[in-house]
């Protein structure tokens, strides 16, 4: 016998509610940010069921086997559908311009602030919030949550949630026989397989969450590729898993680099526009270069690097674009010295950018959203963005070492200082102080004489 849901006897006769959203996290390419949509659903679900729905997302009642069909029955037969368009989900706006085709009203547009609403939908309005990356903050997730609740009223009794297609063209909504599609499955012998299979993969990656907190990447590694063979085609579990397997460096560090590389090649690096796949393809090359000596990895590096840098303007594409392209500059032949120069002139000015861009997330605060990762370790974090302390004090140490960079000694000093007092545990300090160490060491030997000091 199915399991009876808790606190919920008659949600079957309770009117439903279907959510249109991706699933876990998803890197919006519009600015690089890297957001938890799991996180966004739990309060948007909240909103649903203190409204009186039963919320329903597509993960927690539809078999893979029957997924079109089960869809867009849920689509057409839902009392309510919200569609949250983060990240320029296209799963998302495709299903939403079904639902209004197939119901002239109770449909509720919402997204994350920094959705940039495309021509077609200005006339729709759109719900915001606001989402630090792991979560939404207390405060903002009870403002989002009364909002969408007061919305969600106004849509089931007519006044919101209008459907564009049936207030400008005389249309009769299709009608279908056929049962109402039943709510969510029980979260007990009856739950479906996605649902299932997201269960059986929590626990791995919360685990391996845990393990590189510690810096067990070994024990990280292990969990990462059991997730994997449950969900083999999600690029986040593949990422974090080249993170786990290059930074383990078993059975020693050049395998490890190479089957890390492997792994982000099923993600097709040398084409993509994922931030997280860009930074971590130049994360891996350059350590294969610090290993071999092979100017490939090098340039390999420097390409994803730059090519994160331009897609997203993220600083820390931009500093380690930087860094390497300083690395580069004194390896050019004397018949290629203008090469060197080039890579010298244009490092200092992608640090200009990288000062600018940092200032203002510094000035704006933790929502600017922008990368997180520290520079001085490589490699993005996990996806889990960091704690607001920690980002600062990452932003602080690549202001620091941009400002190393150009010379400005004036703004280093006060970088340092500050870096000194942001530090929340000693080996970042020292991370980001032995970046530096090795900035000035590559800066006396650049072909750029100012950058020398002379």
């Amino acid at each position: 016998m199915p399991k009876p849901i808790p606190d919920e006897p008659a949600i079957i006769n309770r009117k439903t509610c279907f959510v249109i959203q991706g699933l876990g996290y998803k890197t919006d390419f519009s600015t690089g940010r890297v957001l938890n949509l799991d996180a966004s659903y739990a309060v948007i679900k909240e909103a649903i069921q203190e409204a009186g729905l039963t919320c329903v997302r597509i993960d927690e009642v539809l078999a893979p086997s029957s997924i079109d069909r089960k869809l867009y029955e849920w689509l057409f037969r839902a009392d309510l559908v919200i569609a949250d368009l983060s990240t320029y989900n296209l799963h998302a706006v495709y299903e939403l311009g079904i639902r209004y085709g197939l119901r002239p009203e109770a449909t509720i547009v919402v997204a994350e602030s920094q959705f940039r609403i495309p021509f077609d939908l200005y006339h729709v309005p759109v719900e915001m919030y606001e989402h630090l990356g792991s979560d939404l903050g207390r405060r903002e997730a009870e403002r989002f949550k009364e909002r969408l609740k007061i919305t969600i009223q106004a849509a089931l009794q007519g006044e919101a949630g209008k459907s564009p297609v049936y207030e400008l063209m005389q249309l009769d909504p299709p009608t279908m026989t056929g049962a109402v599609p039943s709510a969510a499955a029980p979260q007990g012998d009856s739950a479906s397989p996605e649902a299932a299979l997201d269960r059986r993969v929590k626990p791995l990656v919360d685990a391996a969450r845990r393990a590189m907190m510690e810096s067990d990447f070994v024990t990280a590694r292990q969990s990462l590729a059991k997730a994997r063979l449950i969900r083999p085609d999600d690029p986040w579990i593949v990422q974090q898993l080249a993170l786990a397997t290059y930074k383990s460096r078993k059975p020693e560090p050049i395998t490890a680099l190479n089957a890390a590389q492997a792994l982000l090649q099923t993600l097709e690096p040398e084409t993509t526009s994922d931030f997280e796949t860009l930074g971590l393809w130049g994360a891996v090359n350059k350590r294969l270069w610090d290993e071999t000596a092979d100017p490939a990895y090098l340039d390999r590096a420097i390409a994803a690097y730059d090519r994160g840098f331009t897609l997203t303007e993220s600083y820390y594409n931009g500093i380690n674009l930087a860094f390497l392209l300083d690395v580069r500059a004194p390896l050019w032949s004397s018949s290629n010295e203008g090469e060197g120069i080039t890579d010298a002139v244009v490092a200092r000015r992608i640090r200009r950018l990288v000062i600018t861009i940092c200032e203002k997330i510094l000035e704006a605060g933790p929502k600017a959203g922008r990368s997180t990762a520290p520079p001085a370790l490589d490699a993005p974090p996990p996806a889990g963005v960091p704690l607001a302390a920690e980002e600062r004090f990452w932003l602080i140490a690549t202001l620091l070492e941009a400002s190393v960079g150009i010379g400005d000694q004036d703004a280093a000093a006060k970088w340092r200082e500050q870096l000194t007092q942001e530090a929340q545990a000693a080996w970042m300090l020292e991370s980001a102080q032995s970046q530096i160490k090795t900035l000035s060491t590559l800066l006396a030997k650049s072909p750029l004489p100012v950058a020398r000091g002379r």
